[in-house]
């Protein structure tokens, strides 16, 4: 069987990776060869069937193409004659190690083909190293983990996950900046924000963040992160604000007692933050970061969010059952609309034209219009509404107390209208069924269809649903874990003009890459070529410390004990001996319980350590190094397969016990 091992690699093996997910029984292979020289930008033009097709890799950090850089390829699509923009190509793209997809002189664009067509099949072990055209599900787990899914592909059509994200502690919302390929994280129990690279899916560094920092938003210009401190302590409730680009704290500053929504005016320029237990607002002016103002709203302020069409903001009051609405220039409450109490969170369908606000013991979703700020429906919704997300036609209601999920079709509101309102199950259990829940969303909308994925948390699953079916296509289980929210991350190309489309990722590595296109109207496959230079920084990092798995067998009977070697070696080859706190640790794929073994020194700087295969299945092996600071996630790991006697019975995996 083969093995997905693309997502558990950090940024210095990802070259690796590339060549040796086509086989799990072969050693991981050598890093694409570093070019000794790059251009700024890498671009190339190609010619046929009248279409012209400019291709453009170029670098978005610093002045050239190099491994880990955040890096942007462009295709623009021209009329051959006229010169005008192609319109509606949706071209499809990968990115590979060059050598990978060159054949013999006369082949390259046989073999281009033939390589495209095994990236279509979702293959497990079959995968370029840059994927520009599909997403990954990011599930949130209860426990210190998200696990991450890949729709496209399935192993023994039991699983698709890639890989798991290991945090210091359980988050409780989270941010993606997909322009920065950024998942911002917050974890209230550490005080911190972990920032999650999407591209290699590992934890790339941890944020102080203030005391209990637990809501975050990311203001629309992706330059600040902004962070509600929900502190017992008066005098640390507040905010942080964080700036992305270089993970520095700008402000922590005091609000308000108890816990902060945030909501950011779209141009940047206002950011308003809510203070449950002092009943009020505070308003900040983004450009100076200086509060401006404290705007008394109603009891027990629970959300608020911006209007762009009113330009205000509006704010739920749970325990007043009042929607207040801030003038975003006078900064003034010019309208208190009267609901119940109970109201939860307020948002704004995709287009702006109306909010939806939930009142949870009424079970009702109230609809408002913000152009007369007046409550325009009120459709009744499962038992205890807690959330509401939306999709380009619907607004989905998750409630705690059913397990069926509300749709509520956006083109059927408005004044004299009747709200269309039907459901579907998305699992066998209420969500309160499953336990504490956290703030970030349960219900995330498919890119590019149609659909909605919605997390299960009693069912510990994510169900697929299509828009217009009576029930979810598809499930992913959280084998080992137990699912709480689910987020997703684009890999698409982007159209970013007529006929231009543009797609960004982090250069896996160094060396020559072949970037295959592929396009159905005209129908054509092409591969470009483009080169990165070795980083100087990573190169540095990697003339440290690394694990070298020595070559040994992959594939075991079950209840064997593999004796896994490798050698520790610093970056000038030379083994380390004498060390005693050589860590391996290993488990189960895709996520049971892992396992810590100490290796012992068996010959000069080479450690071996017993791996009990006590199941039938992958297994993942990781070596960790404290006192040379070499964590699991700094080097390689090992894979190891444990294959089932002929006609025995199958057996219960860890992580379903």
């Amino acid at each position: 069987m083969k093995l997905e091992l693309r997502g558990f690699l950090g940024l210095l093996c990802a070259a690796a990776v590339g060549a040796a997910a086509a086989t799990s029984a072969a050693p991981a292979a050598p890093a694409a060869p570093a070019a000794k020289a790059a251009a700024p930008a890498s671009t190339s033009r190609l010619v046929k069937d009248g279409v012209v097709i400019d291709f453009e890799a170029r670098p978005l950090e610093g002045s050239e193409l190099v491994e880990g850089a955040l890096t942007e390829v462009r295709f623009r699509f021209s009329d051959e004659r006229t010169g005008a923009p192609v319109r509606g190509s949706r071209p499809a793209a990968w990115l590979d190690v060059g050598a990978n997809i060159q054949a013999q002189a006369g082949g390259a664009q046989r073999q281009c083909v033939e390589k495209i067509g095994l990236y279509l099949k979702g293959a497990v072990g079959i995968r370029p190293l840059v994927d520009m055209n599909g997403y990954y599900l990011l599930v949130m787990n209860n426990d210190a983990s998200i696990t991450v899914i890949d729709p496209m592909v399935s192993m023994a059509g039991r699983t698709s996950t890639l890989t798991t994200i290991q945090l210091k502690r359980p988050a409780v919302d989270w941010v993606n900046h997909g322009d920065l390929k950024r998942l911002y994280v917050s974890m209230p129990s550490a005080g911190q924000v972990a920032v999650v690279d999407t591209e290699t899916f590992q934890v790339v560094a941890s944020i102080d963040a203030g005391a209990d920092p637990t809501r975050i938003v990311l203001q629309p210009d992706g330059r600040y992160l902004w962070v509600g401190n929900n502190a017992r302590d008066a005098a640390a409730s507040g905010i942080t604000v964080i700036d992305t680009r270089d993970r520095k704290v700008v402000m922590q500053t005091q609000t308000g007692r108890g816990h902060h929504e945030i909501a950011i005016s779209p141009d940047s320029r206002r950011a308003f933050v809510t203070n449950r237990d002092d009943g009020t607002v505070t308003v900040f002016d983004i450009a100076t970061l200086k509060k401006i103002k404290d705007v008394t709203v109603g009891a027990v302020p629970l959300s608020v969010a911006y209007s762009t069409l009113s330009r205000a903001a509006y704010v739920s009051n749970g325990k007043s059952g009042t929607i207040s609405v801030i003038d975003g220039a006078r900064l003034e409450v010019v309208k208190t609309i009267e609901a119940k109490p109970g109201l939860g969170p307020v948002r704004f369908t995709p287009d702006g034209r109306f909010a939806m606000v939930v009142n949870t013991p009424q079970s009702v979703v109230h609809v408002i219009d913000p152009g007369t700020n007046e409550i325009i429906h009120s459709p009744k919704v499962q038992s205890d509404p807690f959330q509401v997300s939306y999709t380009q036609g619907f607004a989905y209601v998750r409630a705690l107390s059913s397990e069926r999920v509300t749709m509520i079709n956006l083109t059927s509101l408005g004044v004299g209208k009747e709200p269309i309102v039907q459901s579907f199950a998305a699992g066998s259990y209420a969500p309160k069924m499953g336990g504490d829940l956290p703030l970030a969303d349960a219900v995330v909308a498919g890119l590019g269809e149609a659909a909605a994925f919605v997390v299960s948390p009693a069912d510990n699953a994510t169900y697929f649903y299509m828009e217009g079916m009576n029930a979810p296509m598809s499930s992913y289980p959280s084998r080992g874990k137990l699912a709480r929210a689910v987020t997703v991350v684009d890999r698409s190309l982007r159209e970013l003009e007529p006929g231009v489309y543009a797609g960004r990722f982090r250069m896996p590595a160094a060396g020559t890459f072949d970037v295959a296109m592929s396009l159905d109207q005209p129908r054509m496959v092409h591969c470009f070529s483009t080169q990165a230079k070795v980083n100087p920084q990573l190169e540095a990092l990697r003339q440290t410390v690394a694990v070298e798995f020595l070559p040994q067998g992959r594939s075991f009977k079950q209840k064997d004990v593999a004796k896994v070697r490798f050698r520790v070696i610093e970056g000038t080859g030379v083994p380390k001996a004498g060390l005693k706190d050589v860590i391996v640790r290993y488990f189960l794929v895709p996520a049971s319980p892992p396992r810590d073994a100490i290796a012992k020194e068996v010959a000069d700087g080479v450690y071996e350590v017993p791996v009990e295969l006590e199941e039938t299945g992958a297994y993942y092996v990781f070596v960790s190094v404290p006192s040379l600071k070499l964590g699991y996630n700094d080097s390689g790991f090992l894979s190891l397969m444990a294959r089932a006697e002929p006609g025995s019975p199958p057996r219960p995996r860890m992580s379903d016990k």
